[in-house]
C-alpha cells in the first residue's frame, strides 16, 4: 500500500471519530473479498458466457416463462450458502455495537451482514434467505431451495416457492426505501462500498444525505467520486480492517 493509502486511512478514522451517526451504502464488491463474484467487473457474471445473459435469467419474465432454466442458473450462481463474512462485514457489525453506525444499507442479498453480526439492515434487493410458497405463503430457508430438484415446490400445497428478492423488472419494497432515506438524511456520515452507483433506483438513494462526510469506497472510479469528501479506490475489506474503534 502506498503512503497516499494510509494517509487516507487516517482521514477516514478522523471522520469516523468526529461522527455518531454513519450509514453504509453498500454494493455487490462488499462481498467480492468473501468470494461471491460481482456483476459489472471484468470477471464478474456479465462477462461470462451463459445460455442466455445474466440480466434476461434474473428478471420476472424469465421466472415466470422459463423457472427451470432460472432456478438453475439461480441455484448455481446466487446461492453461495458456505461462504462466510469477510473484515467489511466484520468491521461494520463492530462499528454498529460500538453505536457509530446507524445502520447498513445493501444492495447485496447474500445475508453476510447479518452474519457478520450487523443488526439494522436494509436489503434493498431482498434475501437469498426468505423463500416463500406463491400459493400458501409458507416460509422456506435457502438450503431448502438449495436442495430441491428442479422447480422448487412446497412441501404442504405443491405451489412454486419464490425467492425473496427483486428481480429485474420488480419494484422495490417501499417501506425498505423509505426507511433506508430517512436513515441517510439523519446521518452525519454516509460511507459508500463496493459499488459502481450504477443500478437504480438504489443507486440515487445517495442524494438524500446532507450530512458532514460523504466517503467512497470502491475499486473503481466512479461517477460520484467528484462529490465525496474522500475516495479511496482499495478492496473494502481491506480499508474498513485499518480502522480502530
Amino acid at each position: 500500500m502506498t503512503n497516499s493509502f494510509y494517509d487516507k486511512i487516517k482521514l477516514l478514522q478522523k471522520m469516523i471519530d468526529e461522527s455518531s451517526s454513519i450509514v453504509f451504502f453498500g454494493g455487490a464488491g462488499v462481498s467480492t473479498e468473501s468470494g461471491i463474484p460481482d456483476f459489472r467487473s471484468v470477471d464478474g457474471l456479465y462477462n461470462q458466457k451463459f445460455d442466455y445473459p445474466p440480466e434476461q435469467m434474473l428478471s420476472h419474465t424469465f421466472y415466470v416463462n422459463k423457472p427451470e432454466e432460472f432456478f438453475k442458473f439461480y441455484k448455481d450462481k446466487m446461492l453461495a450458502l458456505d461462504i462466510k463474512p469477510n473484515q467489511a462485514h466484520k468491521k461494520l457489525a463492530e462499528l454498529e455495537a460500538k453505536g457509530k453506525l446507524s445502520c447498513v444499507i445493501t444492495q447485496n442479498i447474500d445475508g453476510l451482514h447479518q452474519a457478520a453480526g450487523s443488526k439494522k439492515v436494509y436489503e434493498l434487493h431482498g434475501s437469498v434467505h426468505r423463500n416463500y410458497c406463491e400459493k400458501c405463503h409458507k416460509f422456506f430457508d435457502a438450503i431448502y431451495i438449495k436442495n430441491s430438484t428442479g422447480i422448487p415446490l412446497c412441501n404442504a400445497c405443491g405451489g412454486r416457492i419464490k425467492p425473496d428478492v427483486v428481480l429485474y423488472e420488480e419494484g422495490l419494497d417501499n417501506n425498505i426505501i423509505s426507511g433506508a432515506i430517512n436513515m441517510i438524511d439523519k446521518a452525519d456520515m454516509l460511507i459508500i462500498g463496493g459499488t459502481s452507483l450504477v443500478v437504480y433506483p438504489a443507486a440515487s438513494l445517495v442524494r438524500y444525505f446532507r450530512g458532514k462526510n460523504l466517503v467512497l469506497i470502491n475499486r473503481d472510479k466512479t461517477d460520484m467520486d467528484n462529490n465525496a469528501d474522500l475516495v479511496i479506490h482499495e478492496k473494502i475489506g481491506e480499508t474498513l480492517s485499518q480502522i480502530r474503534i
